[in-house]
């Protein structure tokens, strides 16, 4: 079997990683590239020998399917234009702009019978992965996501910029209604929310608590998951997972150490980006459904609108009161 052609929408700072993982993959052919940025396109094209397009339309008459690594803003034009040449599309997170760009994208991509996926990459994580069977039921989820500061990706909130990241998350392991959204942002750097936290109250009784930022010192990727039975912590950032697991009766024990069993099970050295490409890949010649779906994003978008409209409605009231 020929490998699939595969052509990258966009190849500034993240997309230049995608051009190079697919050109890594045994199963998949790295058949060019595009950039509005000619020079760009040009020297990322050269380095992996393939060819280069200004017009991403002309590198969709020549492969099987795209990633797209645009600014938000473009997501949803240019996975339009790719779902309607035919072409299955990776799209990098979030979806779209708006819930109702992602809702047209779906819907698209279903009408074609062609694989949407969407670039929720920490799904991907060997860290979550080792993680993933020990989280069952979660009552509490304490997430926190934050970053120096820079200027590459101050085109959406950081909502939309990083903590969709965890939504994403959450939502995978919390198989509930979403009742209640509480949220609190600012703006201090970029003219859009740097900051923010977000606490998410699901019809089983979950709570989630979310900071994320983009203005801090250091950079830190966390979670932890408290459920009846166990507590799990994960770092996305160096990876790594600590599992506590009751093994008596913690009423009256001043130790809790005594009735607790710990264990930080090995975590799989694996690139994230090459794993999600490689899965995106495997899904379009098995005829598979991706692990991070096009209904994927949209349900996380629509959990993120909701967070930035209590943003927005909390900022506004308090601009009234001062």
């Amino acid at each position: 079997m020929s490998k699939l052609k595969i052509g990258v929408i966009g190849v500034g700072h993240l997309g230049q990683h995608h051009a190079r993982a697919l050109a890594e993959l045994p199963q998949a052919e790295l058949a060019g590239v595009a950039d509005i940025n000619e020079p760009r396109a040009r020297k990322v094209a050269g380095r992996h020998k393939v060819q280069f397009y200004s017009d991403y339309c002309e590198l969709l008459k020549q492969v099987d399917a795209v990633s797209i690594v645009v600014p938000t803003t473009m997501h949803h034009q240019v996975a339009k234009d790719a779902l309607a040449a035919g072409k299955h599309v990776l799209v990098e997170k979030p979806i779209t702009a708006t819930v109702a760009q992602a809702e047209e994208l779906v819907a698209l991509a279903e009408s074609k019978n062609l694989k949407l996926q969407v670039g929720h990459i920490e799904r991907f994580n060997p860290a979550l992965k080792a993680a993933a069977g020990h989280i069952h039921n979660p009552k509490f989820i304490e997430c926190i996501r934050i970053s120096p500061f820079s200027s590459r990706n101050t085109d959406v909130p950081v909502v939309l910029d990083l903590m969709i990241h965890d939504i994403d998350i959450i939502l995978t392991f919390v198989h509930s209604e979403l009742e209640r959204v509480s949220a609190a942002g600012l703006s201090l750097v970029s003219g859009k929310e740097d900051i923010a936290n977000a606490r998410l109250e699901f019809r089983n009784g979950c709570l989630a608590n979310l900071t994320a930022s983009r203005i801090s010192s250091k950079k830190e990727r966390k979670a932890r998951f408290f459920q009846l039975d166990s507590y799990i912590s994960v770092d996305y950032l160096n990876p790594g997972v600590k599992i506590c697991k009751l093994n008596g009766d913690p009423r009256g024990v001043s130790d809790l150490s005594k009735v607790v069993d710990c264990i930080e099970p090995e975590i799989a050295k694996t690139e994230q980006l090459k794993a999600e490409l490689s899965s995106f890949a495997d899904c379009i010649l098995d005829g598979a459904v991706p692990l991070v779906t096009g209904q994927d994003g949209l349900r996380a978008l629509q959990v993120a609108e909701k967070i930035m409209k209590e943003i927005k409605k909390r900022n506004e009231r308090l601009k009234r009161e001062i």
